[in-house]
């Protein structure tokens, strides 16, 4: 079991880090780390669309009487095939518009059917899926549980080889790849129950959150009943992925161009009800264009984690007559990972995190737009514990451990950062000022993100920080490879914190998760081999005139049918 949930969580850590970093970041580099990966065909062919668009290829365009709305990102977009893309955050909700997810998760972290109107599990074994009933293609073919089987088995086919959906979690799927046998037209994790019922088999306890997140979430399910005309080879490859006429969706994809927009027209049989916005833009910008376009109504509303707003814009967005500003749960950490095996001594590591003022970092760098816990969890997840007091700002206590400890002070300890987060490039200068004081010297090394990620790949480092968003519904995957012993980014392993981790997997009680990530918590306080700087409220916007619909982390788009303008 502990191969299979290494294999599953390192590769998807991989794609988180690739939706979080860039997402938050304070740069605004429009082309940072996620959604890169489109393959060559969707390149070429994407920017050509395939109805109405605005001069030179651009987004569409409203006619008379219509209604449009443009989503300013920043992230650039890897592609609108399911099958060919990593399911990084703007590749995620650019599909989630045509192909709606089984689940999403709310605003307020709450699971809310989307093709599926529920997910149960009596055993953490066996997940039963319910397609809704009401629940159609857009040619008016119902939605059903074969769907679900064939998008399945398609994602698992060694042909596809797609490593996003990592399916190693389910009986009959390979225990080295995560695949099926080419073509298959079965599975032993997957049995259709009847025409709207499904249900999936795990290989051991798997916490029905992390099935809801890691799956509900991101399984975005095809029409058997058209795709099953192209081989397996022509599903990551045909044109009919970049301007589906078949979908289950409240939008049609009009035309893309990976760097600049993705254009949608509305769908009007959308069985939970037409769209009020005819065409809707995401427009894909540079950070430091997100202000202009709000001013002027280019931009009607920004989403906080494919848009980052940098932090110097804050003030002057917030004074903009004709906007709204919404902050959002904290949920982006800003983590420093420690390999252990470089400062063995957990007094020292405790010292590192004593002699930082990290509140201070917060009100200045954030301008309070955020907040200070030891661990993973934020005060967003439903298993944060408020109990965990994070550790204070005391650089007497910090000389104190470091003398305890034998520190001589020779040791220079070599601290890689990410230099496209420039509010924490500022913000590292403080802490490493404020370790000199008591009397440990640090050398920052500042590289892009594609360097930083392989230099923690390496593991030779001191410390690395990066910012990570642990999903505050199930954090369970990022935590348990973090943490997992030689080879993690903290080289860290105890006994205690993996049977609390396994806990977590074992139960669907919020009381008992909560216990057992308190555990976890808590060992972070004592040996310190991560720890949390800050945890970012980002800045989302929305355009007075927009009806129906509010910059949130989570559900952004749950109800876009709803949206609406008022001039």
């Amino acid at each position: 079991m502990k191969k299979i949930t290494e294999r599953w969580v390192s590769l998807l850590l991989a794609l988180v880090m690739a939706m979080t970093v860039t997402a938050c970041g304070a740069s605004g580099d429009n082309g940072g780390a996620a959604g890169t990966d489109s393959p060559a065909e969707e390149r070429e062919t994407g920017d050509q669309g395939a109805g109405e668009t605005g001069e030179l290829g651009g987004p569409a365009v409203a006619a008379e009487g219509e209604k449009i709305v443009n989503v300013g990102v920043t992230d650039s977009l890897g592609g609108v095939n399911p099958f060919a893309v990593d399911q990084t955050e703007i590749n995620k909700y650019a599909i989630d518009l045509m192909f709606l997810p089984l689940m999403e998760l709310d605003q307020d972290l709450n699971f809310q059917g989307m093709l599926a109107d529920s997910i149960t599990t009596e055993d953490n074994i066996h997940f039963s899926v319910h397609i809704d009933e009401n629940a159609v293609w857009s040619d008016g073919t119902p939605v059903t549980a074969e769907d679900v089987e064939y998008s399945v088995l398609r994602y698992a086919s060694p042909v596809v080889a797609n490593t996003t959906l990592l399916l190693y979690a389910f009986e009959g799927t390979d225990d080295a790849t995560g695949f099926v046998e080419e073509g298959a037209s079965s599975m032993a994790g997957l049995k259709v129950v009847d025409e709207k019922t499904i249900e999936f088999t795990a290989k051991y306890p798997m916490a029905l959150t992390t099935f809801q997140n890691s799956y509900g979430r991101y399984l975005h399910i095809l029409p058997k009943h058209i795709i099953e005309k192209f081989s397996e080879e022509e599903l990551t490859s045909n044109d009919w992925f970049n301007h589906p006429d078949v979908i289950s969706g409240p939008y049609f994809l009009t035309g893309f161009d990976p760097d600049h927009y993705i254009s949608y027209t509305a769908n009007k049989d959308y069985w939970k009800g037409a769209p009020k916005i005819d065409k809707l833009n995401i427009r894909i910008v540079d950070g430091s264009q997100v202000y202009a376009g709000l001013q002027s109504g280019e931009i009607d509303i920004t989403q906080h984690t494919m848009t980052a707003i940098p932090q110097e814009d804050y003030d002057s967005i917030e004074a903009l007559e004709n906007v709204e500003v919404v902050y959002g749960s904290p949920v982006t950490n800003q983590s420093a990972f420690i390999q252990t095996a470089n400062i063995p001594d957990a007094r020292v590591r405790q010292a590192l995190v004593y002699a930082i003022d990290r509140r201070q970092l917060v009100d200045q760098l954030l301008k309070g737009h955020g907040e200070v816990v030891d661990g993973f969890l934020s005060s967003a997840s439903p298993f944060y514990d408020e109990n965990i007091v994070p550790m204070e700002y005391n650089p007497e206590k910090a000389k104190e451990l470091l003398a305890e400890a034998g520190w001589d002070g020779s040791q220079t300890l070599r601290f890689y950062v990410n230099s496209g987060d420039n509010t924490f490039v500022n913000g590292v200068q403080v802490i490493v000022a404020q370790w000199a004081a008591v009397g440990i010297k640090a050398e920052i090394t500042t590289v892009d993100l594609a360097t930083l990620m392989t230099v923690a790949g390496t593991t030779d480092y001191d410390i690395m920080a990066v910012q990570y968003t642990y999903a505050p519904v199930d954090p369970y995957p990022d935590v348990s490879w973090l943490l997992g012993g030689e080879g993690s980014w903290t080289g860290y392993f105890a006994d205690e914190v993996a049977a609390a981790l396994e806990g977590t997997q074992k139960t669907s009680e919020i009381a008992e998760i909560t216990k057992q990530y308190s555990v976890v918590n808590s060992k972070m306080q004592e040996d310190v081999p991560m720890f949390s700087v800050y945890v970012i409220s980002a800045q989302g916007a929305v355009n007075r005139r927009l009806t129906g619909a509010e910059p949130s982390v989570y559900g952004f788009f749950n109800n876009v049918q709803n949206w609406d303008i008022t001039e």
